[in-house]
């Protein structure tokens, strides 16, 4: 079966991409009075006593047992994987290198819906892919030339393979319950554990964090970690894991743009010009049949 090209699906897939555009950018913000074990563990948190507030209102039952393996193993990519990657990089990059090496995710993300959601992206979208992933590597050798080669450059990685394989668990549950839904009880599964290393970790002079790191913080723990993902679960229902996740590849601009506003860093005519190349691969491939088993 082709999957959709579903218009809302995609109107949501790129507000998704907006709302976790300001991902980077927010906890670049956060970590430079935050620690950032202590910034995973409080998103969490945060993300999760929202979710618990959503279940109980909407009065939504507890997901039968079968499922929350899949909950879990989603759950140890988004709300763990993904988040302490990004934080340890963004203590290293800039948020704006960040986002254009986040560029490959789309790939990475292909290629976890072949495995786990059953989709057969076509020939064509595959080397579209890849055709985007050598744009963002380039980039990332290019800049490599300006600078040192960082350890953020491996965590960003990390970031990749946990952001590709949490998007494709979350979007094969999304088939069965609304996305809402599967992120709520994503979050609150992994409550207790974030509440307590938050409680652990906690700073020990609130005093000297400045309102700008909490500014941050609340953005990835209510946003980043938990209402970008309604949106984003839902495209990728409607119009497959391959399909919107190829979004992510608008994800540059997003970030390079906040990223100017929120850290102050420099917008560079060469990164635009990689970030254009790199979206002009979203819009090839959106043309690209994908069939979902």
């Amino acid at each position: 079966m082709r999957a959709p090209y579903n218009k809302l699906g995609i109107g949501l897939a790129i507000l998704g991409v907006f709302l976790f555009g300001g991902t980077l950018p927010a906890t670049r913000l956060t970590i430079i009075a935050i620690d950032p074990l202590f910034l995973t563990a409080a998103r969490a948190a945060i993300a999760g006593i929202a979710g618990i507030a959503v279940l109980l209102v909407m009065r939504r039952p507890v997901p039968p047992i079968p499922l929350w393996r899949e909950i879990l193993l989603a759950g140890l990519c988004t709300i763990v994987g993904f988040p302490l990657f990004t934080a340890l990089a963004m203590v290293s990059v800039p948020a704006a290198h960040g986002g254009i090496v986040l560029g490959i995710l789309p790939l990475a993300t292909t290629a976890a819906a072949r495995l786990v959601a059953h989709e057969r992206p076509a020939a064509g979208f595959w080397l579209v892919s890849l055709l985007g992933s050598v744009i963002v590597i380039a980039f990332v050798l290019s800049e490599s030339h300006a600078r040192n080669f960082a350890l953020g450059d491996l965590f960003l990685l990390g970031t990749v393979m946990a952001g590709a394989f949490g998007y494709a668990l979350s979007g094969r549950l999304s088939l069965i319950m609304s996305g809402w839904e599967v992120i709520s009880w994503q979050v609150v599964a992994f409550l207790p554990i974030s509440a307590l290393l938050s409680f652990v970790l906690w700073p020990p002079d609130l005093a000297s964090i400045p309102l700008g790191a909490w500014t941050g913080l609340a953005y990835v723990g209510l946003v980043s970690q938990y209402l970008a993902f309604f949106v984003f679960n839902a495209a990728m229902a409607l119009s497959g894991v391959a399909r919107v996740g190829q979004f992510m590849l608008l994800q540059p601009f997003v970030i390079i743009m906040l990223a100017a506003f929120v850290n102050g860093e420099p917008i560079r005519i060469a990164t635009l010009a990689y970030a254009a190349a790199v979206v002009a691969t979203v819009l090839i491939g959106q043309q690209m049949p994908v069939r979902r088993k």
